[in-house]
């Protein structure tokens, strides 16, 4: 867990931006508290999710293509979507090349974390990132 630390609390640190795939409008689901987390711990949140609502304030985009295109490079992507849809998000995730790809607590897909890292995106599965957060950026 240390390592950890020294590998994603620089990254954790430096972001600003951070696309949340899969992030509801519902108050009751755990993407909606963490992202409000996450916006309250300073990062801006671009919701990804079909539809065009509105979620913690910020529009929401239907892709995470469309949300890069629209927004410019993100810094994390956080990732709450059922496994089997993480292989679907590859191409995208290569091509917003992020600097940190999270997938919430369960949320795995080995064969997405292999392809990222071997592109040099760092991958944490099956975490979640409001409860690591803390302690990954403490000093």
């Amino acid at each position: 867990m240390t390592d950890d630390r020294a590998r994603l609390g620089p990254i954790l640190r430096a972001a600003r931006t951070i696309a949340v795939v899969g992030l509801s409008p519902d108050p009751a689901r755990p993407s909606h508290g963490v992202a409000g987390f996450l916006q309250r711990a300073g990062y801006r949140i671009l919701p990804v999710r079909p539809g065009g609502a509105t979620v913690l304030g910020e529009r929401s985009f239907d892709t995470l293509t469309d949300a890069v295109r629209a927004e410019g490079p993100v810094d994390i992507v956080n990732i709450f979507r059922r496994p089997d849809a993480v292989p679907a998000l590859l191409p995208a995730l290569l091509a917003a090349r992020p600097k940190l790809v999270w997938m919430q607590l369960g949320v795995h897909d080995v064969p997405t974390r292999d392809a990222l890292e071997a592109a040099g995106i760092p991958v944490v599965m099956d975490r979640c990132l409001m409860v690591e957060l803390p302690r990954l950026v403490s000093e």
